[in-house]
């Protein structure tokens, strides 16, 4: 029988990833804020942090970081007590941290050690509660971009969650395939070579996401199974940039790229699959876009729906009330 539920039965994977194998169920996850929960993260910039003096700027990154740590935790006890099974962290846990003048170690932060141990306590809390966490980096790290600069960048900043993710148990940092420059092919041999530049901390925990305008399923997958890196199938970003799989083909193909509980995300248009842009995001999802073939599957899936933990706890009741005629009572 298909669950939803936050709390299957998890078996330690061979690289300590928040153990990541259990029993056929639907994880759906959250991703990284609110919408109606009174949980926020906290953020500042560059040039606020600029006008300060080194030690009272380290100071206030120190204070940051812990106030974002305790969110965290609050979030997945959100999570736990909402039978929602995964939490997206944003990728300023940590806030301006790669930032290349106003950038830190946490080793440089007043309260570093107490810091690193609030992330560890939310990694325990995971485990315990059984949930999962995963990063999606920003847009900005293109691994096979054409400026040096904004490859060195985007290796600090994958480094960076991955460290994060380590504390926490996290076993997914995902990315998009970058860009393609006018050459498909060669875009995709660069973002392999890069590949090798990344320590075992983030790549084994990297994974690559097909976009809604360059990169589908079938371009990605060959370089997914060449360098053993998952995909993760974004099956809105299919629809709006398909190729010559099916739903169901990209799905099959998309599974046998993992080693723990795969990941992949749904999302629907904000005016439809007739309207004008049918690449943004709705604030919730139409249970009509989840695909049939995922209904039996161990998975993750990620809400990318603008109303945050309302879209998907009602995803959530809807795929429950789908699913008893043919299935029975779901357990949550």
């Amino acid at each position: 029988m298909v669950q939803l539920l936050a709390k299957p039965s998890w078996k330690t994977a061979t690289v300590d990833h928040g153990d990541e194998l259990g029993e056929s169920m639907i994880r759906l996850g959250l991703c990284c804020m609110f919408r109606d929960e009174p949980i926020k993260f906290a953020t500042t910039t560059a040039t606020s942090i600029s006008k300060m003096k080194r030690p009272d700027a380290l100071a206030k990154l120190s204070r940051l970081c812990l106030e974002n740590a305790d969110a965290l935790l609050a979030a997945l006890q959100f999570c736990s007590d909402n039978c929602i099974g995964c939490f997206r962290v944003n990728s300023q846990i940590l806030p301006i941290k790669t930032h290349p003048i106003c950038g830190y170690s946490v080793g440089d932060l007043p309260d570093g050690d107490e810091i690193i141990r609030r992330f560890k306590e939310c990694g325990q809390f995971a485990k315990t509660h059984d949930l999962r966490t995963c990063f999606h980096p920003d847009q900005f790290v293109v691994l096979n971009s054409q400026r040096s600069d904004v490859v060195e960048k985007s290796l600090l900043e994958l480094e960076y969650q991955a460290e994060v993710a380590e504390w926490i148990g996290a076993g997914v940092v995902n990315i998009h395939g970058g860009g393609a420059f006018g050459d498909k092919q060669k875009a995709l041999v660069d973002f392999g070579r890069c590949l090798d530049r990344l320590s075992f901390r983030a790549r084994s925990r990297l994974t690559v996401e097909n976009d809604d305008k360059i990169f589908t399923p079938a371009d990605l997958l060959p370089i997914c199974l060449g360098t053993g890196i998952p995909l993760v199938y974004d099956v809105h970003h299919h629809r709006c940039n398909p190729d010559g799989l099916s739903i169901e083909q990209a799905t099959k193909k998309a599974l046998a790229t993992w080693d723990r509980e795969p990941m992949f995300h749904l999302s629907s248009p904000i005016e439809g699959w007739d309207g004008p842009k049918p690449e943004r995001h709705h604030d919730f999802i139409d249970v009509k876009d989840f695909p049939e073939c995922w209904h039996d599957l161990d998975l993750t899936v990620e809400v990318e729906a603008k109303a945050k933990e309302a879209a998907v706890l009602k995803l959530k009741n809807e795929l429950e009330q789908q699913r008893k005629p043919k299935k029975g009572r779901i357990k949550a």
